[in-house]
């Protein structure tokens, strides 16, 4: 596991939005980070850790991951080692298991969206590599940062930002957002 500090510094800090739910705030959080780091980045997995329960089961990462008493009700996002290079993310997702002190996970992905309707104009009987190579040239394509959030107990949440509108305020979030892929972060946990 890497430092994940910076996580927890941000000058617009999301954990402290009253009206979210602490796995809203942890995506928004998740995705505030990655937004400093850019743009055409692979993929970064993150565990989702009780705060309340890292800071009495170890007071001195809680301390360095700048965790203040009181927010109880918090979830602290550790990021993981890189992705290895290569692998599916299918594939990937299918070899984790987490350990019992892990609340939830989240996993930042980049992707072309295309707008509804789009679909009309699919080439029909087109092979995946055709697939992709349609979506990447299409006009209304739109490349987006997914940060997709997910707990134990089935919980999930979607931070979506849209390349061309690139700011905080307008990060969209819902559960239902990607459904596949909170599914798939899910299914780390069973």
């Amino acid at each position: 596991m890497s430092d994940a500090s910076e996580l927890n510094n941000s000058p617009d800090d999301v954990s402290k939005l009253p009206a979210a739910t602490p796995l809203t705030r942890a995506a928004l959080e998740i995705d505030e980070y990655a937004a400093t780091l850019g743009w055409d980045l692979p993929a970064r997995l993150f565990a989702l850790v009780d705060s309340a329960a890292l800071r009495k089961a170890n007071p001195k990462i809680a301390k360095q991951l700048g965790l203040a008493e009181g927010d109880e009700a918090g979830l602290t996002p550790i990021e993981q080692d890189e992705l290895p290079a290569g692998m599916e993310l299918d594939k990937f997702l299918g070899t984790i298991a987490w350990p019992d002190s892990v609340a939830g996970c989240a996993l930042v992905v980049e992707r072309l969206m295309l707008p509804p309707g789009a679909e009309q104009s699919r080439p029909r009987g087109a092979s995946d590599a055709q697939l992709a190579e349609w979506v990447a040239n299409h006009p209304k394509r739109e490349e987006v940062r997914i940060t997709a959030a997910v707990l134990r107990d089935g919980k999930k949440e979607i931070a979506l930002r849209l390349r061309s509108k690139d700011v905080a305020r307008e990060v969209l979030t819902g559960p239902d957002l990607v459904p596949g892929l909170t599914d798939a972060l899910l299914a780390t946990f069973s």
